[in-house]
């Protein structure tokens, strides 16, 4: 998904806002100034209003008589949306709440993507599998950094959910990619990062292989030695081990 700071003035509006509303700055409750906010990110009134229709979409903020424009509790903020996932882990906030959202994907993995590996291995097709070895020989170059690791652990996840071919399954590759890029993004740039590859290979030999039980242990594998690096990375794990992207 395209960031919406690269849509021009619209775009970038709805970004300012995002940050602001995440950073505390137009804190839950508080109700919104537009012609001061207009002002000061120089855009014209139907522009903020048009910006102010996308968080309302996403649960972040409302309009009602009487009140005019608020900012909701985060109770209503639609949390599992791709946007809102990315402005959370972009906004200014501390070690503590990002390790708090870390640890609540790192859960939401643990239950779906074990459970889809197993659909994964019983209705892949060889397209599926043609995507998946494109992803795991796209980790093993030598040479690539950060972002290029980034980016092909982040497609051979988004294969598996595809190999699925469940498109209810398919749609959680964009609750799953905001943790994940935000986590490969920690653990590609340590200077003691391992190969990620045999990890993503066992899952990828077990579904070739049709094995639903063995794609299972192998993604779990995967998920705890992500669990395991990730807090190496945040010296809470005294293992000298270097860490591993998965």
């Amino acid at each position: 998904m395209t960031p919406y700071a690269r849509r021009g003035v619209h775009g970038q509006t709805v970004e300012a806002l995002a940050r602001r509303v995440l950073s505390g700055e137009l804190p839950e409750g508080s109700t919104l100034d537009l012609v001061a906010l207009q002002s000061e990110l120089d855009v014209s009134l139907t522009a903020l209003r048009e910006s102010l229709k996308v968080l309302a979409a996403k649960g972040m903020v409302d309009a009602r008589q009487k009140r005019g424009t608020f900012v909701r509790s985060r109770s209503d903020w639609n949390l599992l949306d791709a946007d809102v996932l990315r402005w959370q882990f972009e906004s200014d906030r501390t070690a503590d709440a990002d390790s708090a959202l870390l640890r609540n994907l790192a859960e939401v993995r643990g239950i779906i993507e074990p459970a889809a590996v197993r659909l994964a291995a019983e209705r892949r097709t060889e397209d599926d599998l043609a995507a998946l070895d494109t992803a795991v020989d796209a980790m093993g170059q030598d040479g690539s950094d950060a972002a290029h690791a980034v980016e092909a652990d982040l497609a051979f996840h988004r294969a598996l959910l595809a190999a699925t071919h469940n498109e209810l399954l398919e749609r959680m590759e964009m609750v799953i990619e905001s943790g994940l890029a935000y986590r490969d993004r920690i653990v590609h740039s340590s200077p003691h990062s391992q190969d990620p590859v045999p990890a993503h290979r066992a899952v990828l030999d077990a579904v070739r292989d049709r094995d639903p039980r063995a794609a299972e242990a192998a993604m779990r594998a995967l998920l705890d030695q992500a669990g395991r690096d990730l807090d190496r990375i945040g010296g809470s794990d005294t293992n000298t081990e270097g860490p591993t992207g998965q």
